[in-house]
């Protein structure tokens, strides 16, 4: 039996691969290539658009497959979502969808876009927003470059942003957020209860959020004289109670730890002069909660 995954083209392709990568999977794509080859026999892959892809997960043609949930809600789509995996294509956070006018416009708050021409590529669902406000405002599909349309070509624009620097380059000011969204993992209703499907979703469903949590984490390991063991062990932040284990020599103690990569420049010294030795830092993989 086999799995069918869409996995997103475009921004989030080199994340994804990589996430996938690290939670075991070994995935390679020709150029102009769509069908992946992956080192899972069970598993077919196909790279399409994020913004397409839960229409094809919702019809059947693919059994699970990862994308934004602005997409799902754009497209309306009857799926089963799996799980939130929190990274985008310049970090691990998710996007926002946002209205943005000339920084010199008249228009100040959502209520005067009635009557106002607003671009966009989330279409459906700032469309539905904007009835649900009220607001009478003509919505058309932006193909790209949605920033540089106002004010010549729209009053608004509805568009993503992890940083907002691309908006404020192009002398855009933010009068609203209508979407915070993250990528989502997502099934098929069918194949869900299909028993098989199912476990292998869980499977890859828990490897890529393992992954997904040692992105910013490492390992820390020391030897640290038996007198020394709680001033060290109160300078280590820690994902759970660091392990210590006895070593052939009753003077000293082994410990090893998880914690945030970004403290290990800061501690490390510390650790050091307290009197930890042949410290030794690691990456991560996966961490399986």
């Amino acid at each position: 039996m086999v799995l069918k995954i869409g996995l997103p083209k475009g921004s989030l392709q080199d994340t994804t691969f990589r996430l996938f990568k690290n939670a075991g999977y070994n995935i390679k794509l020709l150029d102009r290539s769509y069908v992946p080859a992956i080192d899972d026999p069970e598993l077919e892959g196909l790279v399409i658009r994020a913004q397409e892809m839960a229409r094809y997960v919702q019809d059947g043609i693919l059994d699970m497959g990862i994308t934004g949930w602005d997409w799902v809600l754009e497209q309306n789509a009857d799926i089963v979502e799996l799980t939130r995996l929190r990274y985008g294509k310049v970090g691990f956070r998710g996007v926002k969808w946002v209205v943005a006018v000339p920084a010199d416009s008249k228009i100040k708050k959502m209520e005067d876009l009635n009557g106002k021409k607003v671009a966009t590529e989330l279409v459906s669902f700032t469309k539905r927003y904007l009835r649900k406000l009220g607001i009478e405002a003509q919505v058309e599909f932006s193909w790209g470059a949605t920033e540089v349309k106002p004010p010549l070509l729209a009053d608004a624009i509805v568009e993503v942003t992890e940083t907002g620097a691309s908006l404020k380059a192009n002398n855009l000011r933010i009068i609203d957020t209508i979407l915070e969204s993250e990528t989502v993992l997502i099934a098929n209703k069918k194949a869900w209860k299909d028993p098989w499907k199912k476990r292998k979703m869980e499977n890859i469903m828990m490897l890529l959020k393992g992954a997904l949590l040692a992105e910013e984490k490492v390992g820390l390991k020391m030897n640290v004289p038996s007198g020394k063991l709680h001033e060290v062990i109160g300078i280590l932040p820690s994902l759970h109670t660091p392990t210590v284990s006895s070593l052939s020599d009753k003077d000293w103690v082994a410990i090893e730890v998880i914690l945030e990569e970004k403290v290990v420049r800061d501690i490390i010294p510390n650790l050091k002069r307290a009197g930890a030795q042949g410290i030794v830092e690691y990456p991560l993989n996966k961490i399986i909660m």
